[in-house]
Formats: structure tokens, sequence, C-alpha cells
């Protein structure tokens, strides 16, 4: 069989996973399954944001190919089982969004940004069972930075939050006042978890991303601190023998090279 002529046609790479499936396709691709593959499409998803947080537009049309792949695969293996079709993926999130937006594709008007995404809540909510509640649809896999700020926002929709910033920056102070009298390994366990769940409170009242704001301190960290092993490395020194105050020395140095914001 030959390879489909026009590869930039979405069906050329349906064309090419029912063939790399097919009785006679790839060993290693006839083998998988939607389980099998759940560490492939959570690597994906993970590249594609790595490609955004660098800005990489190069990057990121590569590795939304791979996602895309990823989605495309698990229609087939569905289809093969009798489950679904790639057909039905993409009539339900026509449908799903066509739904969602009556300010488009209806008569409802809207008069900004922060309406159009009350109303899709309000939306989503008839979607929902009479029953369930309004967290069920968050992923319990999520990181759990992300599934935090994710419930409390949707609590906070329907009115569970607090009035002013003051409120919630007043129960950091008590939740690291309660960490730091904790007294067994649990109790402090539970405190700390407390503690990350007021900060993904604040961030999400901020409007700042808890996930993103994470990845950014852990770049800058990666790019100092190895900064600082180069350094050692160019001048005879050893690391891990130098005193914390030579090593906070140079953590501020690598700070003035490296790994700056805007802000910093």
């Amino acid at each position: 069989m030959s390879s489909p002529k026009d590869l930039s046609r979405f069906s050329a790479l349906v064309e090419i996973i029912a063939r790399l499936r097919a009785p006679d396709g790839c060993p290693w691709d006839r083998k998988q399954t939607h389980a099998s593959l759940r560490n492939n499409l959570l690597a994906e998803c993970y590249e594609v944001l790595e490609a955004l947080d660098e800005g990489d537009s190069a990057k990121l049309r590569d590795e939304l190919g791979d996602l895309l792949m990823q989605i495309v695969l698990h229609a087939q293996i569905a289809g093969e089982a009798g489950e679904f079709g790639l057909g039905e993926v993409v009539e339900n999130i026509n449908t799903k969004l066509i739904h969602r937006h009556p300010h488009i594709f209806g008569s409802k008007k809207v008069k900004d940004a922060e309406e159009v995404a009350l109303n899709w809540e309000e939306l989503k909510g008839e979607e929902r069972a009479p029953d369930a509640s309004i967290l069920e649809s968050v992923p319990k896999p999520m990181p759990a930075l992300g599934y935090s700020q994710e419930i409390q926002r949707r609590a906070a929709h329907l009115g569970f939050d607090w009035e002013d910033d003051s409120g919630v920056i007043d129960k950091l102070a008590e939740e690291v006042g309660e960490f730091r009298r904790a007294g067994a390994e649990k109790e402090k366990a539970e405190e700390f978890g407390d503690l990350l769940f007021t900060l993904a409170n604040i961030g999400r009242r901020m409007g700042i991303d808890l996930e993103t704001a994470l990845r950014e301190a852990n770049r800058r960290f990666y790019e100092r601190f190895t900064y600082m092993e180069d350094a050692c490395r160019k001048r005879g020194l050893n690391f891990g023998e130098l005193s914390f105050d030579e090593q906070n020395a140079l953590w501020e140095e690598a700070k003035k090279r490296v790994g700056k914001t805007k802000d910093d």
C-alpha cells in the first residue's frame, strides 16, 4: 500500500493510523491499547506545554502533531473494538461547542468575555446529571495543583469564596501557624497540604496558574543551579565542599546572569 499523496490532509493521518493498525501493519502499533498508551498521551501533553512555555512555534507545531496522533490512535482502537468512531468524537465536540456558544450560533447577547465564561458554566451545568456534583467532572488524575485550583474555581462560581483577597491572605497566615505547631509526621503532612491548598486559592484569585508559575520557578532554579555547577568546574572548585555562604554568594551571582524574568 502506498502512502497518502497529500500529507497536509487530516484524512491522511487517519489513513496512516488505520494502516499501522491493520492485520499486516506495524507490530508495535497493533499491540497498543487505551491502557498501554496512557503514559504516551500524558507525555505528549507535557511536551506541548513545554513548547508553549518556551514560546517555540516550530516545536509547538511538531508537538501538536504528536498529540493529534495520539487522539487518532485512540479513536482507531475504539473503532476496532466497536466502542465509537472518530466521526463520533468530532460530532460530539462540534455539538458541544455550538451548544456552549449561543451568542455565536444563536440569538443570545453577551457584553464581554466574563459573561461568556459565566454562560459556559451554566451550560455545562445543563449537561450534568441532576444529582451530579459540580466537582465531579474535574479529572482526578490532573496534577494536584491544577486540580486544586479547578475545584476551588468551580466552588467559587457558586459563591463559596472569600469576599476579598485579605481574607484568604489571613487564612494563609493561619495555615502557616498550624503547620508550625503540627507535631506528628502525619499532622505535618496534612497541614502542609492545607497550606498548598490555600496558596492555590490565592493564585486562582489573582489569576496566577500554579502549574505554570511552578514550572517557571523550576526552570529558573534549573538554569541558575547548572550555572553554579559550571562556574565551579571552570574555577576548579568542588561545589559540595563550599560553605553555605559561598554557595549562597554563587547563587546570587547566578541570579544576575541566568534564569531572569523581566520582573526579577
